[in-house]
């Protein structure tokens, strides 16, 4: 299915480029979410009208983007949770932890922002986490987890 991208989307392409996906991508995420349009005719002349509007958009988002992840660049957020003796946790940190740890900070964050290599944290320790914030503004952090 060809689609016309609406936002810049890692490993697809940018802003007004007209991309070949599956019709599941396109159905299930692209098009509910706002971020492509199907490649038609009229979907193509609209774009071309609205293409400064667009782009002004997300010239502002990275920008929100940026100021956050300078921020955020190198944050230590230490986390308190029940573990046990050998160093293992009765549970997991989650990305849903963490996000709400940064937004306690005092930085906007949401969960679909944070990337943690395995999943979750399971261990007691230093971990590093990365934050995508913008295809184009990558953030690491460290998340040191102590037991309580």
């Amino acid at each position: 299915m060809q689609v016309i991208l609406l936002e810049k989307i890692n490993k697809l392409g940018k802003l007004g480029d007209t991309v070949e996906v599956k019709s599941g991508y396109a159905r299930n995420f692209l098009l509910p979410l706002g971020k492509a349009t199907e490649a038609t005719p009229a979907n193509i002349a609209k774009l071309e009208e609205q293409r400064a509007e667009l782009e002004a958009k997300q010239a502002a988002i990275l920008a929100d983007a940026t100021e956050r992840g300078e921020k955020l660049n190198g944050i230590v957020i230490t986390m308190s949770v029940k573990a046990g003796t050998e160093g293992r946790l009765f549970g997991a940190v989650t990305s849903q932890d963490i996000a709400e740890a940064v937004t306690n900070a005092g930085v906007k964050l949401e969960k679909r922002d944070v990337r943690i290599a395995d999943g979750s944290i399971r261990s007691i320790g230093e971990h590093a986490v990365v934050l995508t914030l913008h295809p184009d503004v990558i953030v690491n952090i460290q998340v040191n987890v102590v037991a309580e």
